[in-house]
């Protein structure tokens, strides 16, 4: 059985997406998996990168396929009130919910509340009131107090970001099996390839996309 680790951030449509999509993709192939969630801004600062709706044509089109996606997948997906919006208090809340024995992975039920409590219903995901009462209903009442807590949920927020860069990590979702990343929604169908052991990966073209030269560069300004 290979062990997937799920790269996320919960304002990732596409992150959102492939999480749905998970089960159906990959039905018929033996894996588990572990959640991880990560500050995806993180990534994209430390690659020197700005996020899809940051780039104004861009972010009308990343919303406009995702909404045609969910669409074509049958996924239920509301866009927003307001996006992109500050992630922080729904990615520590995960964390908040792990368990001791896998300290920054929560489970599938976590992620899946979280997901949808910003991508069903277009209501303000990051609202005050709809976050205290999704913690309310998340956390268990022993870990909803104590700046002891609070600390810890934030250095392994930082931890898991960390981990994912070292990892060569640069977005979400993204999924790392072996020794092996797959980036993307659209990797779905060659993360199943690579679990049921197409032989493939252990060619040639895999191992010589990363000797390609790099012909130019840009100047960052």
């Amino acid at each position: 059985m290979k062990h997937i680790t799920f790269y996320l951030d919960f304002i990732s449509p596409y992150a959102y997406l492939a999480f749905e999509q998970l089960p159906d993709a990959l039905a018929g192939t033996s894996y588990s998996v572990g959640y991880k969630p990560v500050l995806f801004a993180g990534l994209l600062k430390h690659h020197g990168q700005l996020g899809p709706a940051e780039i104004a044509p861009k972010r009308d089109w990343t919303y406009r396929q995702v909404l045609w996606l969910a669409h074509a997948l049958g996924i239920p997906l509301q866009m927003p009130a307001s996006h992109p919006f500050n992630p922080l208090p729904l990615l520590r809340l995960s964390l908040a919910c792990s368990p001791e024995a896998e300290p920054g992975q929560p489970s599938r039920y976590v992620c899946e509340s979280i997901f949808r409590h910003v991508w069903r219903g277009g209501a303000d995901a990051a609202d005050v009131s709809r976050l205290a009462a999704l913690a309310q209903a998340l956390v268990p009442q022993q870990q909803q107090q104590g700046r002891e807590r609070d600390d810890q949920v934030k250095a392994q927020l930082k931890k898991n970001t960390e981990e994912a860069i070292a990892k060569g990590v640069f977005g979400v979702p993204m999924f790392a099996v072996d020794d092996k990343l797959f980036w993307g929604l659209d990797s779905l169908p060659m993360l199943r390839g690579y679990l049921l052991g197409e032989p493939w990966f252990e060619g040639e073209d895999w191992k010589n996309a990363s000797q390609v030269s790099v012909g130019i560069s840009r100047r960052s300004e």
